[in-house]
C-alpha cells in the first residue's frame, strides 16, 4: 500500500461519484494524495490505512446525524480517537436528541453509503440539506485525510486547501464545534 499523486490514470472501474470527486478537485487546484485499498468499514480497519496517509494527517470519524423528527440533518468531522457524546454537541448546535441518520438519507443527500461518509459528499448535496459541523480539534493537523466517496480509497490533501478551498466551493458553511 503506498500513496500515488492525484487521480488514478485509469478510472475505468470507478464510481462516477468517486471520479466526480477527482474532477472536482482537480477543478480546484487542489493537489492530493491517493491510496487504493480494500474496503474501510470501520474506524479499526483504517490503521494500516492511516499508517500510509502519515500521522500529520487528520484521520476523522464522520457522522452522519439528524434530529429526532428527521427534518435536520448533519455531517460531524471529529478526530477518530475522540469519544462521541451527543449531549456536548447537541448544546452547541440547538438541536434536542441527535441520533445517527438513516443509511437512505445520507444516500438521498450526499450520494454516499454507510462506511464511505465524507466531507466531499457535500459536493452532491445540492438542496444544502445537510448541515457541516467540524470539531475544533481536525484542524490542528497539516493535512486532512478522507474517502473520495468510497471507501476503497483514501486521500490527503493540504488542511487549507479544505479550508480555503473545497470547504467554499462545497458551499456548506461550516459550524466549528467542542467535543
Amino acid at each position: 500500500m503506498h500513496l500515488e499523486d492525484g487521480r488514478p490514470e485509469n478510472t475505468e472501474g470507478r464510481l462516477e461519484k468517486e471520479v466526480r470527486v477527482y474532477d472536482f478537485l482537480d477543478r480546484l487546484g487542489v493537489k492530493y494524495k491517493r491510496i487504493d485499498h480494500e474496503a474501510a468499514m470501520t474506524m479499526d480497519a483504517c490503521g494500516e490505512i492511516d499508517r500510509t496517509l502519515g500521522k500529520d494527517a487528520a484521520i476523522c470519524k464522520n457522522l452522519f446525524l439528524c434530529n429526532r423528527q428527521e427534518t435536520e440533518f448533519y455531517l460531524l468531522l471529529m478526530p477518530g480517537d475522540k469519544p462521541f457524546k451527543t449531549k456536548y454537541l447537541s448544546a452547541q448546535i440547538g438541536s434536542a436528541r441527535l441520533s445517527f441518520g438513516k443509511a437512505e438519507y445520507m444516500e438521498k443527500f450526499l450520494d454516499i453509503t454507510p462506511g464511505s461518509l465524507s466531507v466531499l459528499g457535500l459536493m452532491n448535496d445540492t438542496e444544502k440539506k445537510v448541515r457541516l459541523l467540524i470539531d475544533e480539534d481536525v484542524l490542528g493537523k497539516p493535512y486532512f485525510s478522507c474517502h473520495p466517496c468510497i471507501n476503497t480509497s483514501s486521500l490527503r490533501f493540504d488542511m487549507e486547501d479544505l479550508e480555503k478551498k473545497i470547504i467554499p466551493a462545497l458551499g456548506h458553511e461550516p459550524a466549528i464545534v467542542r467535543l
